[in-house]
């Protein structure tokens, strides 16, 4: 097993924090689903809590479902600057 140089850990820190804001931006997100999406153990990929750290998404509490999770303008500036579009989910 190879090991990651740290340019190389950044890279796939960043290509998964584009997935996951991307993912919250579609709709905002349930706490307790998020965290079991995204949260890691492993110290060399703290998606999550980057993503928190970077104030890319923010979690909103006191509505009937709980806290939730919404992309800010920071995360959705963060993905227009790489390309990414935010794709809404279709009306039943």
């Amino acid at each position: 097993m190879t090991q990651q140089t740290s340019e190389q850990t950044e890279f796939t820190v960043e290509r998964l924090l584009l997935d996951l804001v991307a993912w919250i931006a579609e709709q905002p997100r349930a706490y307790g689903d998020v965290l079991d999406a995204w949260r890691t153990s492993c110290p060399r990929l703290p998606v999550w809590e980057e993503a928190v750290d970077r104030s890319y998404v923010r979690r909103v509490t006191g509505g009937p479902a709980g806290a939730v999770i919404h992309a800010t303008a920071a995360g959705r500036a963060f993905l227009a600057r790489h390309g990414r579009k935010i794709r809404r989910p279709e009306p039943a």
